[in-house]
């Protein structure tokens, strides 16, 4: 497809730069490039893909704007709020740049769709906040011969990669195995600097416009990480692992496995123990007004709790608990009966079973912690 005045005109300082011109611009318009998410990476990625003129941009997400987005998803606004997030973001693209085809996957990127939905785009960009994602994009990749643009963001932290383009190493080959459950917390448990997102996004964008380019040196091979607090860049040389399951010599994956499995992560509700230690909101709002005798504990972080507070918990953090050192636990008995509750029910959930393990045995983790409770107790508790 060749340029036409409207494009030249807009594209003009792409067509000014030697390493674009005209050639390349028409490579950007004709382009296909998947943008896995539409959160705090997948924003500034998918807006500067079609400021460039990408032809046809993919966007995959299944959930909805949320007011806690606005502070670094900046593909949304305060009129979107309760919106698909995919559909949100395809009204800002089209406002940017009406040329751009925005193809909308409403639903969870799963083993068995990945591959139908890579296999007809030119690069998949990776703005997703979770490890099992990742690791199957990365697979589904390598698999179809795809260039994966890795992005990953926490607190004042970023990283940026480019993953099984040529014959350089992928995903597995810098990550052989995931962390264990709930070691490194999402940036709903942990938070992220908003900005950090747009830094982050632009590079992922930038690595993405120089593949479709044919133009520079790529990310392949090296990992790029930046430190916000410190405004500092660090480049960690890759290399491809000839032993690595799926990119080595002799791989042995062969297509696409259970990924959440993989990533150890399962649902409490399948597990009959982990439901006998949970308790309902309203059962424990039920105990506070009977004036029943229990300890009820918070434990989330201390900035967390300066956020929004159940007055009658006490603060310990779950990384005092796993320490396992009784002498910090504020007091607590192994006779006492003990409710604990986090954000989510995640974090309590585990902080009951570290009890459990140190000879406390009347220990219940309250489910959907103060989300739910919030939702369903107190409304003036804010959600966050």
């Amino acid at each position: 497809m060749s340029l036409t005045q409207d494009q030249i005109s807009r594209y003009s300082r792409h067509l000014l730069l030697p390493e674009v011109g005209v050639e390349g611009q028409e490579k950007i318009c004709n382009s296909k490039v998947l943008c896995i998410g539409t959160g705090g990476l997948g924003s500034p990625v998918s807006l500067y893909l079609a400021a460039a003129g990408v032809g046809t941009l993919g966007l995959i997400d299944f959930d909805v704007v949320d007011q806690s987005n606005l502070q670094r998803q900046i593909a949304h606004g305060e009129s979107t709020v309760g919106v698909l997030k995919t559909e949100s973001a395809k009204r800002r693209i089209n406002d940017i740049n009406s040329d751009v085809n925005v193809v909308l996957y409403n639903e969870r990127l799963t083993s068995e769709n990945a591959l139908t939905i890579f296999k007809d785009w030119d690069v998949i960009v990776d703005g997703t906040d979770n490890f099992p994602t990742r690791y199957l994009a990365n697979d589904a990749c390598v698999l179809l011969g795809k260039p994966y643009v890795y992005g990953c963001i926490l607190r004042f932290e970023g990283q940026v990669s480019v993953f099984g383009a040529g014959d350089g190493p992928c995903y597995r080959c810098l990550y052989p195995e995931p962390p264990p459950p709930g070691l490194v917390p999402s940036c709903a448990e942990g938070g992220v600097l908003g900005v950090l997102c747009g830094i982050i996004g632009c590079l992922q964008t930038n690595e993405t416009l120089k593949i479709i380019l044919g133009q520079g040196d790529t990310m392949s091979g090296r990992l790029l990480i930046f430190d916000s607090l410190a405004t500092k860049f660090r480049e960690m040389k890759l290399r491809r692992d000839k032993n690595c399951p799926i990119c080595g010599d002799t791989p042995t994956i062969k297509e696409l496995i259970d990924y959440e499995q993989f990533c150890g992560i399962l649902p409490p509700q399948d597990d009959p123990a982990d439901r006998d230690m949970e308790i309902e909101p309203e059962t424990v709002k039920q105990m506070l007004d009977a004036g029943k005798n229990f300890r009820f504990i918070d434990v989330r972080g201390e900035g967390e709790r300066q956020i929004c507070r159940i007055d009658a918990a006490t603060l310990i953090p779950l990384d005092v608990i796993e320490e396992r050192n009784v002498e910090k636990l504020n007091g607590l008995q192994k006779s006492d009966e003990i409710v604990i509750h986090c954000k989510s029910g995640v974090r309590s959930l585990k902080a009951a079973k570290a009890l459990k393990d140190m000879g406390f045995d009347n220990v219940k983790s309250m489910r959907g912690g103060i989300l739910e409770w919030s939702e369903k107790i107190d409304s003036t508790v804010p959600q966050y």
